[in-house]
């Protein structure tokens, strides 16, 4: 009988082991996770500092009884050191367990910014509900709160934060917001929303330190000096992979993987967060947080734990924000390529005073990313193209010239090469 141990117990590693059990009824499963929390997502965690949500409707999985009744062993430790050869994993309560197959999907950590005063009390993270709980003692209505990073996540707990009524100061170091997924002009516009809705916004700026009292003083890089209730710190995540040092399983900026997801160990895998996959857009192997990837992944590495065959077809560089009712979207190389052309598209006066912003990425005649500002119209089109790779032939050049002639490209160019299913199917979603 098989022990498949599985390190995370967040959606990439819960998915993971139903699938095991699915596939492998007799098989044992050990879900290991470091927190003392039913599965959950973090995703979640927003909705529930919005009040949308109470703490359960961060869980995974309702049933209180729902690993049990699937006969997945639930163990609540933090991996200290893997041995590849060995095939056991030292967890930090002193447990030693021995493996037949191990999935890694330990997720991100939240980066650490080396900033003094980052220790004081009134300073947090927002990445576990305990960290929420912390949050929303002290995110009360008219609470000064200072948020550190507007990237992806950062947008998202900006947006919670708002909800609750706080006066909200954001800090950026880069010179817009969502820099990682977002050009000049798009970063540019998003700030400029966030102003006009009631967000101090400082872009290009660092905090130097934060000084204890009450309230907490914030120095930032521009001279200025915000008194806060409550500083988190939102500035990026990294692969939880640490404890893989010297376990003989190749890791660069994650965990390596191949396309079923199998890391450089034979019958050692990862999935999520943490994983490094092939980015079938881009031509390189790339570490993509985001749900969807992690959940096609832990289904992908489960198949092969249980022996059946199965490939990734790709990381899916996707993402779509909703930043205080301004959406946002970002697909594939939204940057452009070397050679490539581009084709820009804004209005700073539409969408109610929001603005529309499109921006269109070509190698040759394919789509190969985009960005939007306010522009909701085709996004699953936008997507269509850029994952599908099609071909647009002529429609480029009507394209160059008028970018929201989108559906049309799609529909004609994908019919063309046999997608049209695809491309009724996005209709339809």
């Amino acid at each position: 009988m098989t022990h498949h141990v599985i390190l995370g117990a967040g959606p990439a590693g819960v998915i993971a082991a139903e699938t095991i059990r699915k596939h492998a009824p007799l098989d044992t499963i050990t879900l290991v996770g470091d927190e003392a929390e039913p599965p959950y997502s973090r995703m979640a965690i927003p909705y529930l500092l919005m009040g949308n949500i109470d703490e359960r409707g961060t869980y995974l999985r309702k049933g209180p009884s729902h690993f049990a009744d699937l006969k997945i062993n639930q163990v609540t430790a933090r991996a200290s050191r893997v041995d590849a050869a060995a095939k056991t994993v030292v967890l930090d309560n002193g447990e030693t367990l021995v493996f037949d197959k191990l999935l890694v999907a330990t997720g991100s950590l939240p980066a650490r910014p080396p900033i003094q005063g980052m220790d004081l009390a009134g300073v947090h993270p927002c990445w576990t509900l305990e960290d929420a709980r912390k949050i929303m003692a002290l995110a009360q209505p008219g609470a000064r709160v200072l948020q550190m990073g507007a990237g992806f996540i950062g947008c998202i707990i900006m947006e919670a934060l708002m909800q609750r009524g706080v006066q909200l100061s954001v800090v950026e170091m880069g010179d817009r917001m969502v820099p990682r997924m977002m050009g000049p002009m798009a970063g540019g516009m998003i700030r400029d929303w966030c102003e006009t809705q009631g967000v101090q916004v400082f872009t290009g700026t660092r905090v130097e330190a934060i000084e204890p009292g009450t309230p907490l003083k914030v120095r930032l890089s521009g001279g200025q000096t915000v008194e806060a209730d409550l500083v988190i710190s939102a500035t990026g995540v990294k692969p939880n992979i640490a404890f893989l040092e010297h376990s003989g399983i190749i890791c660069l900026q994650g965990v390596l993987t191949d396309e079923h997801l199998q890391t450089s160990v034979p019958g050692i895998y990862a999935a999520g967060d943490c994983a490094e996959a092939f980015d079938k857009v881009s031509g390189k192997t790339i570490v993509s947080a985001i749900q969807p990837n992690a959940a096609e992944q832990a289904r992908v590495a489960a198949l092969n734990m249980v022996g059946q065959r199965a490939e990734l077809k790709g990381v899916t560089q996707i993402n779509v924000l909703d930043t205080l009712g301004l959406i946002s979207t970002s697909f594939g190389n939204w940057e452009g390529v070397p050679g490539g052309e581009q084709v820009e598209l804004t209005d700073r006066q539409a969408n109610g005073g929001k603005g529309r912003h499109l921006s269109l990425q070509f190698k040759d005649d394919v789509l190969v990313g985009c960005n939007s500002v306010g522009w909701t119209d085709h996004v699953g089109v936008m997507r269509g193209l850029v994952e599908g790779e099609v071909r647009l032939g002529p429609w480029k050049d009507t394209l160059k010239h008028d970018p929201t002639k989108l559906m049309e490209a799609y529909l004609a160019s994908a019919q063309a090469q046999g997608q049209w299913s695809g491309a009724a199917d996005e209709r339809r979603r």
